[in-house]
């Protein structure tokens, strides 16, 4: 009596297909902090005149967060994944947490509401970025395939 043999398993792919070369990644690494930042510098500043007119200093406010915005952003991902997975989404609410509170401070709401609203949005962040590091990850930060 023959009988068909087992049918092999087909396997998944680790991860999806890489449809960028390398330089467009090169690029994408700096490239986009810039446009997050430039896009949160025009935030901080549209939230801080408040619908008035258009100043030097409110267009040195703009330029001046995303600068800062897109430095911090290139350092943290350059440097994040190399932390543990727990140091790793610690980091990434923290930024959040900050570039939020400030945003927030600048609509001119009180100090506690700011900060408050920001503890708010990086205790979500944390929850986010731990379940995924959590899950994606070793326990020395290295992903898992």
């Amino acid at each position: 009596m023959t009988q068909a043999a087992p049918a092999p398993a087909l396997r998944a792919p680790s991860h999806p297909p890489d449809i960028f070369d390398e330089r467009t990644h090169r690029i994408g690494r700096i490239a986009v902090p810039v446009v997050l930042g430039l896009v949160y510098g025009y935030w901080v500043a549209a939230n801080n005149r408040a619908g008035g007119a258009i100043t030097g200093w409110n267009l040195l406010l703009g330029f001046a967060s995303a600068l800062v915005f897109a430095v911090v952003c290139v350092a943290l991902l350059t440097l994040a994944p190399r932390m543990p997975r727990e140091l790793h989404a610690l980091l990434w609410t923290a930024f959040a947490g900050c570039a939020f509170g400030f945003m927030y401070s600048m609509t001119g709401e009180a100090i506690w509401r700011s900060v408050g609203m920001a503890v708010a949005v990086a205790a979500v962040t944390f929850i986010a970025f731990f379940y995924r590091y959590y899950t994606r990850e070793d326990a020395f930060g290295r992903r898992i395939r």
